[in-house]
């Protein structure tokens, strides 16, 4: 707002003497312009934070949902045997009873006896069996619970480690969020490439190369590294036939920066083009061109213990 001010003042300061050329006023236009552009981006990245935080709390309550009805099952079973075990204590009362007035008339009965006897016994312990089998899916649950939760806090601190380690890009094209469990480095093509171009420049492989520490750091993450363009068609010449070919040699050209860092596990690294069929905004104004015009590096955590882990409860 100081900034939207300050101009403002300057460009009227300017009309009214009229001594300052009109390239510096065109300059002072373009500079609130861009202004205007960057506090629309920041009010689109909030808004997608809000976005994910709802998806999240989606999640966590269809757990906390499924937690709920496990427990009602459990108590209910619970409630089950604890009646067929009164129902049990009842039946071997009145058999001690018969036997010891054993006789003739009574043998037919106890036989009966001993054979309801048997069946509530063998109730009896497939109850047990199925409450110890419940027990164990609501610990595995809470383990799920947990480990989801931990994946979480652990994809956060490394937002806000990747936040801090490129704080001096802010305002250059790149953003850094969380979303869907996972956390999304943005990269706008003014700070990587010229037009056209897949060779980074000095200011982007600064910025892919401070990517790089953090990311040498947890060596556990799978990156993937996806190149964007707008729709316009590539109008160059060379090796490069179109744009996916351009998305792709841009994401590579990534890769390659990152694999200069020893720690990085390359294992983990995937490059990928998707072109002009992934757009952050609409390709109609320039505007939306140059959001889309981009490299998203998309983090995402190990995941192999909580697929485990649902496998062992279904």
């Amino acid at each position: 707002m100081i900034k939207k001010a300050s101009i403002g003042l300057v460009v009227l300061a300017l009309s009214a003497t009229s001594c300052v050329s009109k390239k510096i006023y065109n300059d002072l236009e373009t500079k609130y312009s861009d202004l205007k552009k960057e506090n629309r981006s920041i009010a689109d990245e909030n808004a997608d934070l809000k976005k994910s935080k709802n998806e999240l709390e989606l999640d966590r309550d269809k757990l906390t949902k499924d937690l709920s009805a496990t427990k009602d099952e459990l108590a209910k079973q619970k409630a089950d045997l604890a009646a067929e075990q009164k129902k049990y204590k009842v039946l071997q009362d009145s058999y001690n009873a018969l036997e010891k007035n054993s006789n003739d008339a009574l043998e037919s009965n106890m036989a009966k006896n001993r054979d309801l006897l048997a069946q509530l016994e063998a109730k009896s312990k497939k109850l047990a069996d199925e409450q110890a089998s419940l027990d164990k899916t609501a610990n595995r649950l809470k383990e799920l619970e947990a480990m989801i939760a931990a994946k979480e806090e652990a994809m956060r601190k490394l937002k806000e480690t990747l936040s801090k380690a490129l704080t001096g890009f802010e305002g250059k094209g790149l953003t850094v969020e969380q979303k869907n469990g996972k956390v999304y480095v943005s990269m706008e093509n003014k700070l990587l490439f010229n037009s056209g171009s897949w060779a980074v420049g000095t200011e982007g492989r600064r910025a892919v190369v401070e990517l790089g520490k953090v990311l040498g750091d947890n060596p556990d993450l799978s990156v993937l590294i996806e190149g964007h363009t707008d729709d316009d068609p590539y109008a160059g010449s060379g090796p490069i036939a179109n744009n996916w070919d351009l998305s792709t040699k841009r994401a590579t050209a990534i890769v390659a920066i990152l694999s200069e860092n020893t720690k990085i596990n390359k294992q983990k690294l995937t490059a990928a083009g998707r072109s002009e069929f992934s757009p952050l905004a609409s390709n109609a104004t320039p505007e939306g061109k140059a959001k889309n015009r981009r490299i998203e590096i998309i983090l995402t955590p190990r995941l192999d213990e909580i697929a485990e882990m649902l496998n062992s409860i279904n």
